[in-house]
């Protein structure tokens, strides 16, 4: 079973039409493995939030919250997740303009596929990640966010954005570290996976930015690669041996000695193998 409810900030259902041909009725709806709510005249009010209502935990969902979000391959923890519908400026501009602002929506949620879940991917994506833990993995937090504005957050190193020539809003959003040299980014999984691979694409903006020389790659046992870098507009790649984990944390970043003060991470992939 999985369940959708559009909720206000009161936490209480919202009721509306569906199509202007329909009664009115709570926005909501449930499925065996498959639940999609569409609505074709509303328009998301601040503290709107989705409420996902699983019938276990521990299960891999396919999402898609939004038409301009990628659906994502996401693993429930609980059985429960609130996916806060964002509405402030500030989050909309690390965000296209159109995202959460149509009074039209197609909201699905389904099981994932086996293929889905035991084929070699990249497992630390995740378009609908957002700032606070919510329980959908993979989940990307940090120490330090510069300004902590939406632009800057971790959570843009996941959601599958590779713009690194410029810098300012969308779609140039990144994880900005304020200059503050022992920031640290750490993605957390919910579960155990088996990783060998590891992908580092930094925002290039030459000469506004800077780069880092060295980075650490830490694994949930303390295990850690300390790992050269370099100044580039490409993915930089680090393999090896497979490795068990619930968590990888990028950390000891080294800043190039050059006369730029910003160095940051557009993106990070993980690849490996869910822990089946």
């Amino acid at each position: 079973m999985i369940k959708i409810e559009l909720r206000n900030k009161d936490n209480q259902l919202i009721q509306g039409e569906i199509d202007h041909e329909k009664v009115t009725q709570a926005y909501q709806v449930v499925g065996k493995d498959l639940a999609v709510l569409a609505i074709k005249d509303y328009l998301y009010q601040p503290g709107d939030k989705l409420v996902i209502t699983s019938k276990q935990a521990n299960q891999y969902l396919m999402v898609q919250l939004d038409e301009t979000l990628v659906p994502s391959l996401i693993y429930l923890a609980g059985t429960q997740w609130e996916y806060q519908l964002p509405h402030k400026q500030m989050e909309k501009k690390a965000a296209i303009e159109t995202s959460f602002s149509s009074k039209r929506h197609h909201i699905m949620v389904r099981e994932a596929y086996p293929f889905e879940i035991m084929q070699y991917q990249n497992l630390s994506i995740n378009s609908h990640d957002q700032k606070e833990s919510t329980g959908a993995y993979p989940h990307a937090t940090a120490n330090v966010e510069t300004r902590d504005e939406a632009i800057f957050y971790a959570k843009n190193a996941i959601d599958g954005k590779y713009g690194n020539y410029s810098h300012g809003s969308y779609p140039f959003t990144l994880w900005g570290i304020n200059q503050q040299e022992d920031a640290e980014l750490t993605i957390e999984f919910g579960r155990e996976v088996r990783v060998d691979w590891v992908r580092l694409l930094f925002r290039g903006d030459y000469p506004h930015d800077s780069y880092w020389t060295n980075v650490t790659i830490e694994f949930s046992d303390g295990n850690n690669l300390c790992v050269p870098t370099i100044k580039s507009l490409e993915f930089q790649n680090v393999k090896f041996p497979l490795k068990r984990t619930t968590s990888l944390t990028l950390k000891n970043l080294r800043k190039a000695s050059d006369e730029s003060p910003f160095p940051a991470l557009t993106q990070i992939e993980v690849f490996g193998l869910n822990q089946i």
